[in-house]
């Protein structure tokens, strides 16, 4: 089956749409398949161009077997209305460009989070006549609204209508939660044409490793009890609830807080860690994810963390599954919903209110003490991750579906 696949974000990026594209495209060409990407020039989330590419209409590179063809890009930070927006749209135009570069497929799939991508996928569906298939990993512009960097009115009310244009012109879609499928299906799409695949883990890169002092030597970490929040730093996550947290806890000499990422919020936390005079909190910034598992086996405690909004109770991080696939403990601080009940009823970490920092102090500091019970609960959350979330098994599941709406034999 020759599969067309359009998304905004790939590896190098390092985000959790980059991540799943690549690892589910990397196993249908185990499996045979002939995939190929349409996707930007790297420039998430900073809007600067990676090493090694240039901001030109076309180029093409093979990675792991899955031919990626770029497009160029308007170079935009992750942050501010305007430039986003204008990254998405014409990203989405030069992604309709660009299909004419591949051979004529069997399926399209387009992904979001920012549907202008789903766009897209609709476009070169009917162009190449060939059935799309969409996947939501966000629901889109409901979280902008609720972010509050859209207000209602008029452009909301389009939006929302083209949200249902989308929904309804694609033969099947796929998803990662199980409340979007309510949301969907409430736009008039019939049930048994939504799918839930999970986000899960690469299984021979998260995996669980002893811990690196090497790599905690060279930034200065040896003999500390490191708390991590690890992941984008967006207007999502409230990570200042850790700092506050940290602000709370720092006569505690041995603990440590490490935030990992960037993001559009990373100007605000390194200033209000400046200004708070916190020592015992290091932002390293973006890393390459090939280093994230060692820096996940070093870590004492991991921290998931979003925003008190009602549209976080229907998404799950997929940073959950890395972490618990590496036996570390986690503390899942977000609004009750479906990633709180997955984790608890997995008996995998620990669920809390979010944008609660003294109550993250006092879990911190109780899973400090309770070593046996952290590492049993850690050991949990391997055995959950292991049994439900690997990569390989969601991507065959995803083929599956896919494969009802393209009409060709596995």
């Amino acid at each position: 089956m020759r599969i067309l696949f359009i998304s905004h974000y790939f590896p190098p990026e390092v985000n959790a749409p980059a991540s799943r594209t690549h690892e589910h495209c990397r196993e249908w060409v185990r499996m045979g398949h002939d995939v190929t990407v349409i996707t930007g020039v790297p420039n998430h989330p900073r809007g600067v161009l990676f090493e090694d590419y240039e901001n030109r209409l076309f180029q093409e590179e093979t990675v792991d077997g899955i031919r990626v063809i770029r497009t160029w890009m308007f170079l935009s930070p992750n942050e501010g209305f305007g430039g986003r927006i204008s990254n998405y749209v014409l990203f989405a135009l030069a992604a309709v460009l660009a299909c004419f570069r591949a051979e004529r497929p069997d399926v399209v799939i387009a992904t979001s989070p920012q549907f202008f991508a789903g766009f897209a996928g609709m476009v070169v569906s009917r162009l190449r006549g060939a059935p799309f298939v969409l996947e939501v990993r966000d629901l889109w512009p409901e979280s902008i609204v609720q972010l509050g960097q859209m207000k209602p009115g008029p452009l909301l009310r389009t939006l929302e209508w083209l949200e249902t244009v989308l929904y309804r012109s694609a033969a099947g879609i796929v998803v990662n939660t199980r409340t979007f499928i309510d949301h969907i299906a409430a736009r008039g799409v019939a049930r048994d044409r939504i799918d839930l695949v999970y986000n899960g883990i690469d299984p021979d890169l998260f995996r669980p490793l002893p811990r690196d002092d090497e790599l905690l030597r060279e930034h200065g970490l040896e003999g500390k009890y490191l708390v991590s929040y690890i992941g984008t730093l967006g207007l999502a996550h409230g990570v200042s609830t850790l700092i506050e947290a940290a602000e709370r806890l720092v006569d505690e000499p041995d603990l440590h807080f490490l935030i990992i990422g960037d993001g559009a919020a990373r100007a605000g936390l390194e200033a209000d860690i400046a200004s708070r005079g916190l020592e015992n909190v290091s932002l390293l910034g973006l890393r390459p994810r090939s280093e994230i598992p060692r820096w996940i086996a070093s870590i004492d405690l991991q921290v998931v963390l979003l925003r008190d909004l009602e549209i976080f109770t229907s998404v799950i991080p997929s940073k959950i599954f890395e972490f618990c696939a590496q036996e570390r403990p986690v503390i899942v601080s977000a609004p009750k919903g479906e990633i709180r009940t997955l984790v608890e009823e997995a008996a995998a970490g620990v669920g809390l209110d979010p944008e609660q920092p003294e109550a993250l102090a006092r879990a911190i500091l109780a899973l400090r003490k309770d070593a046996d019970g952290t590492a049993e609960m850690a050991r949990r959350g391997r055995v959950w991750v292991e049994a439900g979330f690997v990569r390989n098994d969601l991507a065959r599941r995803m083929l599956c579906f896919v494969e009802r709406f393209a009409g060709v034999d596995s």
